[in-house]
Parts: structure tokens; sequence; C-alpha cells
């Protein structure tokens, strides 16, 4: 992969015919006794002794993929105004790459949670995207999105998928359950290499890399989703598939080697 560019809420890089884009959406402060051991208890190594309401800072990426003026994907919208102020920037990271949000005609989510899927709407309530028409979301997560009363107007976009149905020639995508409904991932082919839009498959990046027996408090389902982040992570190191994490540290986009009984995760910069 080729390094483009890189500014405070953005960074693109090259492979094949296609450009790929991390745009930032923010941030969000969790408390750390989100993350579980297997048996489900709080991993305390995250948490200080001296301080009851130990933090972790997750970034909040969205990913834009631009196949030389054929098509501008982009997966994941940010929290728009639904959660904490720090989020909600997708629309200034566009900007600050120049961008144009009018070209953005289809969106792909990796699941129906509000960090991911509220950024249709801008902060103050405009249509993110005003040409839009067509939103892939996986099938299962199509429930969740429909609960969502201040995106009723963006219904008529959803096309569910299932993993192994491809958006393009390119682009496919993977079923990574556990996390969350329908929660999907994108695996772009390039002809030179392969990246996967994983989604929330990793939380909190300094903890689950090491240890991917690590689940996250939101999980709908621990046990599958801890079994897909192992199993995702040890092909992704074997295939050297570059990741690209909605809450991987920013520019959220790198490459995981083996270390110990874990992993390392090798950022693109």
């Amino acid at each position: 992969m080729k390094f483009l560019s890189q500014s405070a809420n953005t960074m693109a890089c090259a492979s094949g015919s296609s450009k790929v884009w991390s745009l930032s959406d923010g941030y969000v402060d969790l408390p750390a006794q989100l993350l579980r051991d297997p048996n489900d208890k709080i991993y305390t190594q995250t948490v200080s002794p001296q301080r009851e309401e130990a933090l972790v800072r997750l970034s909040v990426n969205c990913f834009l993929i631009d196949r030389s003026g054929i098509d501008r994907i982009l997966i994941d919208c940010g929290a728009g105004g639904s959660w904490e102020p720090s989020m909600g920037h997708l629309e200034e990271a566009m900007f600050e790459a120049g961008i144009d949000t009018s070209s953005i005609t289809m969106v792909a989510l990796t699941h129906a949670h509000g960090d991911h899927i509220n950024g249709l709407l801008t902060p103050d309530g405009r249509r993110a995207f005003r040409n839009l028409s067509k939103i892939v979301i996986g099938e299962d997560a199509v429930e969740d999105f429909l609960a969502e009363p201040g995106l009723a107007d963006f219904r008529p976009l959803l096309a569910p998928i299932s993993g192994g149905d491809r958006l393009d020639e390119h682009l496919l995508a993977v079923a990574i359950p556990g996390h969350a409904p329908g929660h999907m991932g994108y695996l772009l082919s390039t002809g030179e290499e392969d990246i996967l839009f994983c989604g929330d498959l990793i939380q909190v990046p300094a903890a689950q890399f090491a240890r991917p027996e690590l689940a996250w408090a939101y999980d709908a389902d621990k046990s599958m989703a801890r079994a897909s982040r192992i199993k995702l992570l040890q092909e992704a190191a074997g295939a050297h598939t570059w990741l690209a994490g909605a809450h991987l540290g920013r520019p959220g986009i790198g490459r995981i080697v083996k270390e110990g009984h874990g992993y390392a995760f090798i950022s693109a910069v």
C-alpha cells in the first residue's frame, strides 16, 4: 500500500486502482471496565487502583474507497449528533480531505450501532450525503436500523446483504458475527493486496491485539465475538491482510504480526 497524504483527521493511501481514505469522526472515552475476560469478569489490568473511573479512548474511524472515478463507497458514517460532541466530525474530515460529500452515492455499514449509522445526518440535522442512493447493511442488522426513528427517511435505501455477497468484483462482504446482529466486514481486493474493513472486530487495540480473548461489554454475544476475533486475526496475520478498523488508533489502518500468545499491530503510518 502506497502512502499518499496525511492531515490531522485524514489519511490517504493507494493500492492498485483504488484510493483508500481514513476519515476521523472523532473519539469517545469509555470506562475501561467494559473490557471483560473469558469468564466475563472485568479485565483489571486496564484499571488503575487509584482511579475507579479509568477510561479508554476509542478512535471513531470511517473509510472511503475511491476507485479512480468509478465509484466512491463510504464504510460507516460515524455518530452524527447522536452521542458525545467529541464525535460527529466526519463532514469536517471530508472537507479537510477535499472530498465533496455529494459524491457519496453508497454507504456500506458494518453494523447498526449509533456511532456507525447516525452520521447519515449531520449534527445539525441535515442529510450528510444528498446524492446517496444505497445503504448496504447486513440482513440481521436491518431490525436495529429500523429501530432508529430519526433515520426513517433512509429506510427505502437499505440494501440487505449476507456474508459472501459481492458489492462489486473487488469488494466482498465478510460476516464477522458476535459484536452486533449482522456485523459485517468488507474485503477489498485491489490486485496488489487485500484490505479488510473490519468494523468493531477490535474495540480497544491497546489490549485486544495482545489478548484477543478479551471481550467488550457491548458485544451482543461475547463468545462469538471472541471466536471471530481470534479467527480473523490469525487469518490476517497469515495472509498479510491489511486491517482497517472503526476503533483502531488513528489512522486505523495497519497490519498485524504474531507476537507471543497474541499479536502486535503495525500502523500504516
